[in-house]
């Protein structure tokens, strides 16, 4: 994903604020609790898209869905989260939705934005994966992790396979600001980040090692040092 964007309100905020106030503030918030607010039909179920989309565009779409709902679940055994889908095919969608020039973006984890350059089950599910990472996660983990863990799951073959030959052995982004910064510079820091999960996984088990992981950090624990 370019340049994503990561939503924080505090809860007494989110409280406080009218559905007006959001959409002024924040229209991608608005829109993910009010999709018809911004003009927004159901196409299936928790998901939403533009209206009088043609039956091969609404088949794409709900074909897009069952996909990425598959990467997470083949990854994880099952779902916990199930983020609302909002999918533009216009970019005059997705601006008015209050989107930027990203592919797609996760929205408070509680829905994933696609744009019109990102309505694809592999973008899809690597905003979904970062919901449900979060869903399950109590505590805190890098950046990169989350977002090398998005890659792995979602199975994005631009920064996976061969770029993984050999590992990756240097400091990556630890907060949103710094992989923001680094995924500006150079697109395959998600490759770096995705390649040193991936031999983490390799070496300890697969994805019983994030489920372990999270089960830790839940209770408690540090992020352990990978590398």
């Amino acid at each position: 994903m370019n340049n994503r964007l990561r939503w924080t309100l505090g809860g007494i905020v989110v409280v406080l604020l009218t559905v007006g106030g959001l959409a002024l503030a924040y229209p991608s918030v608005a829109a993910a609790v009010c999709p018809g607010c911004y003009g927004l039909t159901r196409v299936g179920e928790h998901f939403y898209s533009e209206r009088d989309l043609t039956a091969a565009q609404n088949d794409q779409l709900v074909g897009l869905a069952v996909d990425a709902r598959r990467r997470v679940e083949v990854f994880y055994g099952d779902r916990k989260s199930e983020p609302r889908l909002i999918a533009c095919f216009t970019d005059d969608c997705y601006n008015r939705i209050g989107g930027g020039g990203e592919k797609g973006v996760a929205v408070l984890n509680r829905a994933v934005m696609l744009s019109p350059r990102g309505l694809d089950p592999v973008i899809a599910s690597h905003e979904m994966a970062h919901v449900e990472l979060h869903r399950r996660l109590d505590g805190e983990v890098p950046q990169w992790f989350d977002e090398g863990l998005a890659v792995v799951v979602s199975d994005d073959p631009r920064y996976l396979g061969e770029h993984c030959r050999v590992p990756f052995d240097g400091p990556l982004p630890e907060t949103l600001s710094a992989w923001l910064d680094a995924a500006g510079a150079d697109q395959q820091v998600y490759s770096k980040a995705a390649c040193r999960v991936q031999w983490w996984l390799d070496a300890n088990g697969g994805r019983d090692a994030v489920l372990t992981l999270i089960e830790q950090i839940n209770d408690g624990a540090a992020f352990p040092a990978i590398r």
